[in-house]
């Protein structure tokens, strides 16, 4: 029985003893106390005046003298109104922190037989990855991680989105003005060659749009008939008629955007075990329609369109096949998300995409609950809001969206200006410096990207996000670089701490302890983020636990300890902390390094 469950049966046996009244385990809550006041664990008695008809002073002393006597954990306790402050002997840390220290296998919870995929990325392969993608794909990369180390069985997958008319406007561009320009021959990586195009054949469509109105045709006219969107559409039509020519230059842009894409991916340090394509999948979900018919899930409107009523479940109504047979988004993904199914079994799937999909999914989830799918109630959509950034802060390839290339190296930049201006990497080679800005640089852009609840919209600093003090990715690796320092120290000096014995100290501090509780409650902070699918909510837990850290350091000096047996604690505690951190970060997608 771990402390928690110890003092919640004490809890239960003293209503029954005092108040003769059995209290249900699940209305028995503890909270930690609060800073300012003496105690761990904190029990408010207001809920249960009505079974104790005594005032709540009265209520929260007699409680606490029954767990002072009768639990062995419980060593003192006070009073403030109606919250008793329970205290704990400190002793019982140590205990805490033995069983920790045995176990191999932190922040790994047992496999629960369960089976999840997380789709985030999803890029189109007109352009590049921007500012936006960073956010998706650590977001979708750290839940995946999580949900691991919850115990399942974890696909993380990619719906590339390779073909539309997006897709055409580049390949008609290229063709216009491409000149045989290559990857290789521009010096561009292929998803920037391919946006390059994008963003041309944008700037010419203007330009005739202009031409069009100056010979007297109005707006919406105009925007109809240019040449090069009349152009885009009818080679969409053959990339749908499987055109040799036109399949043919898509797949050789689409090849040049992939090898890109991989080298983003790399570099952001994120991974897929299965890609889907858009390409492949666009025309699935027309047989789940005939069987919504069959069922009466759907129904057919005069001119043959197919609907579904949503009115009951707060929606409206919504068409899921057009009237010339032709499918919107929600016929395909409703036949991907079979797809999946079939594919891998999955009990769970989780969608990250950006918030103003919220609609979309929702319908599309409704949809697949009501055809009874054994995966219906697993799906979730990992809804994100937009990042922002301060004005100028940041260069822009094409002068509107933030190039995700551009600032991963701007934030490696930085953070070797910053790291040379603090002299943090003295006796570092040129690799070993290079390295640590990569490390530093990617980790505070995902750690304060991380940071920040997921449904919020965000404002990212750049500046702020690479600072070693305060609540940054920078000030948790530093405090495992500075515990990689004291390990190395320790073992130069012969100070062996491998053996998790310590049943001979006669009492730990203050620090100690409550840096044991923060240890104690990774786990709990692991299932939690999973359940929200919040990789925040592990985020600031190790923010905690690396100022939790920083504290023991500074009041407890571990190398000024003559006491051999406390020496070792400390030095134990120090490297189950870095151990800690090191697998939280990991969790998070970001690398700690061993010394700066």
């Amino acid at each position: 029985m771990n402390i928690q469950e110890s003092i919640h049966t004490g809890i239960q046996l003293a209503f029954q003893n005092i108040f003769n009244h059995d209290l249900p385990m699940d209305q028995i809550s503890l909270a930690p106390t609060r800073k300012e006041f003496e105690g761990t664990y904190t029990f408010v008695v207001f809920p249960y005046l009505k079974i104790s008809k005594a005032t709540p002073e009265a209520t929260a002393n007699l409680i606490g003298e029954y767990l002072k006597e009768n639990v062995d954990v419980v060593a003192g306790f006070n009073v403030v109104k109606g919250f008793l402050n329970l205290e704990l002997d400190n002793m019982v840390w140590v205990n805490v922190f033995q069983k920790l220290y045995a176990n191999e296998n932190i922040g790994q919870l047992p496999a629960n037989g369960q089976k999840v995929m997380v789709e985030y990325s999803s890029p189109n392969t007109n352009k590049p990855l921007h500012l936006g993608h960073l956010r998706n794909n650590f977001l979708g990369f750290a839940v995946a991680n999580i949900l691991e180390a919850n115990g399942y069985e974890v696909i993380k997958a990619n719906l590339v989105n390779d073909r539309g008319i997006h897709i055409c406007k580049s390949m008609v561009a290229y063709q216009h003005f491409g000149n045989g320009e290559t990857p290789e021959s521009s010096g561009l990586k292929g998803d920037h060659l391919a946006g390059k195009y994008y963003v041309i054949f944008d700037q010419k469509y203007k330009e005739q749009i202009a031409e069009l109105k100056a010979n007297g045709q109005g707006e919406e006219e105009a925007k109809k008939n240019a040449p090069l969107l009349l152009e885009a559409q009818d080679m969409l039509r053959k990339w749908e008629a499987n055109d040799g020519e036109v399949v043919a230059l898509w797949k050789k842009m689409n090849e040049w955007v992939y090898a890109g894409f991989e080298k983003t991916y790399q570099r952001m340090g994120v991974s897929f075990d299965q890609y889907y394509y858009e390409s492949n999948t666009y025309l699935l979900g027309k047989d789940i329609v005939a069987e919504g018919l069959e069922k009466g899930v759907f129904y057919t409107k005069e001119n043959g369109s197919v609907w579904v009523d949503l009115t009951d479940e707060g929606l409206d109504e919504k068409l899921v096949l057009r009237g010339d047979g032709t499918s919107v988004y929600i016929t395909q993904d409703m036949g991907t998300a079979d797809l999946k199914y079939k594919d891998f079994g999955i009990n769970k799937s989780v969608y990250v995409v950006g918030n103003e999909q919220d609609y979309h999914f929702d319908v599309l989830f409704k949809i697949m609950k009501k055809f009874g799918r054994p995966y219906g109630d697993g799906l979730y959509h990992l809804s994100y809001g937009m990042v922002d950034l301060p004005t100028g802060k940041m260069k822009s390839r094409e002068g509107t969206v933030v190039d995700a290339d551009d600032l991963m190296q701007e934030m490696i930049d930085t953070a070797a200006a910053h790291t040379q201006e603090l002299g943090k990497i003295d006796g570092f080679n040129e690799a070993q410096a290079k390295e640590l800005y990569e490390t530093l640089g990617l980790g505070a852009l995902k750690y304060f990207l991380l940071k920040v609840d997921p449904k919020k919209r965000m404002l990212f600093n750049p500046q702020e996000s690479i600072e070693f003090q305060g609540n940054t990715g920078p000030f948790i690796q530093y405090s495992h670089a500075r515990i990689a320092s004291i390990l190395r120290k320790a073992e130069q000096i012969g100070v062996s701490y491998d053996n998790a014995d310590f049943s001979g100290l006669s009492k730990i501090e203050d620090p100690e302890s409550s840096l044991i509780y923060l240890l104690n409650d990774f786990d709990k902070k692991i299932t939690q983020a999973g359940l929200d699918y919040s990789p925040s909510v592990l985020a600031q837990y190790l923010f905690d636990l690396a100022k939790e850290y920083n504290r023991f350091y500074a009041e407890l000096p571990i190398f000024l300890e003559n006491d051999p047996n406390v020496l070792a604690f400390r030095v134990a505690l120090s490297a189950h902390t870095a151990k800690t951190l090191k697998k939280g970060m990991n969790l998070l997608g970001i690398a700690v390094p061993e010394r700066m």
